[in-house]
């Protein structure tokens, strides 16, 4: 019996912040994130984060008057961002916060 040598698959890390390019793709990401999964605020924070990272962190922080360090400690997966700070966030990105009717 002669032993078989299994191919392993590579994978390669995937990224949303390099397929966001434009403003109209970085509010669909955002809005799937939330049609999937609507009360995770862990996966909105961390959608935040793709977008800040595409749009170029530094920038965002500054304008949403946060530090880049503090930023990415807000939106990493175990960050707990406040609401006010989401909104800060939304705002540097050009994004607004739109509640609709179930």
């Amino acid at each position: 019996m002669t032993k078989r040598r299994q191919k392993r698959e590579a994978f390669t890390h995937w990224d949303a912040a390099g397929y966001l390019k434009s403003e109209a793709d970085m509010a669909a990401y955002l809005q799937a994130c939330l049609e999937e999964a609507p009360e995770d605020a862990t996966l909105l924070a961390a959608a935040l984060g793709d977008i800040a990272r595409a749009r170029g962190m530094m920038q965002v922080a500054r304008q949403a008057g946060l530090t880049r360090e503090g930023l990415y400690k807000a939106l990493s997966r175990n960050g707990n961002p406040s609401l006010g700070t989401i909104l800060k966030v939304l705002k540097a990105l050009g994004l607004k916060f739109t509640p609709q009717p179930l």
